[in-house]
């Protein structure tokens, strides 16, 4: 992972679902409750450009992962995250909308006229309103709602021109790396 001062254990790999990023680490920040392990950071996204990210967020592989404040905003110093219009809601294993993804494209320049788009993209979750719905009981007892609005999760990445969103496994890395049969000797 990224240098990013989180007292991880060895051998820690963050590779969360969209519903765990809702559900374990962006409600339970939203609802001040406590998060085992403590390894997203808060940052505002905004003063840094996606390539000024690495040891200021948590770095999984060419991911990286912060809470941030909401906000209609979204310029930096060399240019601006614009909504690609793709939005998505996030599902529990019941089914059930825990919380939406919504995705950006990051351009370098001044005007959304005059940008040019990049390789990096940014998916920013938030929770659902109804995701957190206090019970009888505390609505009873004059609690407030809680403004699930405030924060959202981020996973900042850059695409590769020729990324088709599949992985591939070792296996195939290693049967792609192989240019020619003939160089291969196999045993009689």
């Amino acid at each position: 992972m990224g240098d990013n001062n989180v007292n991880v254990p060895p051998g820690f790999r963050f590779y969360p679902t969209d519903e765990e990023l809702v559900v374990h680490f962006l409600h339970r920040k939203v609802t001040l409750l406590p998060c085992h392990p403590d390894v997203i950071p808060d940052l505002d996204l905004y003063p840094y450009d996606p390539w000024e990210l690495d040891g200021k967020a948590l770095a999984e592989g060419n991911k990286w992962y912060f809470y941030s404040r909401t906000t209609q905003s979204r310029i930096t110093s060399n240019g601006y995250w614009k909504p690609m219009g793709i939005e998505e809601p996030v599902t529990n294993s019941a089914g059930k909308k825990v919380g939406t993804k919504k995705y950006f494209a990051f351009y370098v320049g001044e005007a959304p006229s005059s940008g040019i788009k990049t390789n990096w993209t940014m998916q920013e979750y938030s929770v659902s309103d109804s995701a957190g719905s206090t019970s009888r009981s505390s609505k009873r007892k004059g609690r407030s709602k809680i403004d699930y609005s405030n924060w959202v999760v981020c996973r900042v990445y850059e695409r590769d021109d020729d990324d088709d969103g599949t992985e591939l496994s070792c296996l195939d890395e290693v049967f792609l790396s192989l240019d020619d049969l003939e160089e291969i000797s196999l045993p009689n």
